[in-house]
């Protein structure tokens, strides 16, 4: 009786601490016009984890939360030695570097305030002349190597400006403050009324958040479009984020997208298709997914309890994750003499560049013929990426695929409908 009651008492105080840290006691209404009256400000992902500790544990498992890594707070968050001699040997290996390797910065790691990204390359953060600005310096994770950035314009772009808004949330140009992170709030919203109401005002708490899964599903999507994307903003014309934009709205009010047809083709090929990092959102705003309704989260989770499956964020790996959906792919055409390779191969070229040459899948879910490549050879294609086609003549592979995506004609003899009912008779 002794340990059930001091259990029941433990129980109770736990609630009562938990509704109290997620804004005011259970058994205090709080006046929702009055909180609703106020602007809506950020109070950061910390403040969730209050009430939302499972999501923010899963949260905390994915590359959204380490974007960016508060060098201030942990010097591990730097995960290459900034060893000068060792970097400047390997730009001495690059070609067309627009300031000699003995002349460029090379930030101490006391000089590191964040660190940017860790999967496929790490950037630093620092100040100059009482502004963030990103180091001249690369670190390329996956080939071990160090590679120039902006080395000539370094100093005299600002980061938070240029970047800020997707590396960080809850970005204020006028403070110049920030959330280190891809945080809670950067897709559901500021949360100070949410967090200022208690548990038990449920319907009127949830209404003061915004969840993506109860959007419509391209409002939705936008969401994820607003950091996946590479453009310019429309209510401020210095930035490349889409400045003032919240989840829920509709994003061309806030940025317009990149183009090769607008002139950009540093960030894409002549048919459209991403060569850059980031553009996730304009690939697959050109695909038939798009045109089907298959959104962002129909293949990948933003949180998701326990340790994620994959690399990229994806509910399967590889070709499970399309056969979930593609069940009855035919073993003909193509897929006739493709069935030991997976769907990602041809539909989804690594031809898009983050780090290191085709380290990202092409997001517009649509194979890459020879026929592109011979058209522009700027172009990629999906034959080449693949070892055992790399060296082939493209004229003389394109011939192959288009006899071998030709059906048989159907054998036999014509009958005409009337005869079968006159046989029928």
């Amino acid at each position: 009786m002794k340990r059930a009651s001091l259990f029941l008492a433990l129980l109770a105080f736990t609630a009562v601490v938990a509704l109290t840290a997620c804004g005011g006691g259970g058994g205090e209404k709080v006046n929702v016009a009055e909180v609703t009256s106020k602007p809506k400000v950020y109070v950061g992902s910390d403040r969730c984890k209050s009430c939302h500790l499972e999501h923010f544990d899963s949260w905390m498992m994915t590359l959204h939360s380490r974007m960016l890594g508060d060098a201030r707070k942990d010097k591990d968050v730097i995960i290459a030695d900034l060893n000068p001699d060792v970097i400047r040997a390997d730009l001495a290996k690059l070609q067309n570097l627009k300031v000699k390797p003995e002349e460029f910065y090379i930030p101490k790691p006391e000089e590191v305030l964040y660190t940017i990204g860790s999967q496929w390359k790490q950037r630093y953060i620092v100040e100059k002349n009482g502004m963030l600005v990103i180091a001249p310096i690369q670190y390329n994770s996956d080939t071990g190597r160090w590679v120039n950035y902006n080395e000539a314009t370094w100093d005299k772009s600002s980061w938070i400006l240029k970047c800020g808004g997707c590396h960080a949330t809850g970005v204020d140009l006028t403070k110049n403050t920030f959330e280190p992170s891809v945080g809670c709030e950067a897709c559901h919203g500021p949360g100070s009324w949410h967090t200022a109401l208690p548990k038990a005002q449920v319907f009127d708490k949830r209404a003061t958040i915004v969840n993506p899964a109860k959007l419509t599903s391209g409002v939705a999507a936008q969401i994820c479009g607003s950091c996946h994307n590479r453009g310019k903003a429309t209510k401020n014309d210095k930035a490349e984020w889409p400045v003032g934009y919240l989840p829920g709205k509709a994003l061309e009010t806030y940025f317009k997208s990149t183009s090769f047809a607008g002139g950009d083709a540093q960030h894409l090929y002549g048919n459209e298709f991403s060569k850059a990092h980031h553009q996730q959102y304009i690939d697959w705003k050109q695909s038939k997914h798009f045109a089907e309704g298959v959104m962002c989260t129909s293949c990948h989770y933003v949180h998701e309890l326990g340790i994620g499956k994959t690399r990229f964020q994806t509910r399967e790996s590889g070709s499970k994750q399309c056969l979930s959906c593609h069940t009855r792919t035919n073993s003909n055409q193509a897929h006739a003499i493709h069935s030991f390779g997976n769907c990602l191969g041809c539909h989804m070229p690594r031809v898009v560049t983050s780090a290191e040459s085709g380290d990202l899948h092409s997001h517009v879910f649509k194979t890459l013929l020879p026929k592109e490549t011979l058209k522009d050879p700027k172009i990629p294609n999906s034959c080449v990426k693949c070892h055992h086609h790399a060296k082939d003549d493209l004229a003389t592979l394109q011939k192959k695929y288009d006899a071998l995506a030709q059906l048989p004609r159907p054998q036999g003899k014509v009958i005409d409908s009337v005869d079968m009912i006159k046989a029928g008779n």
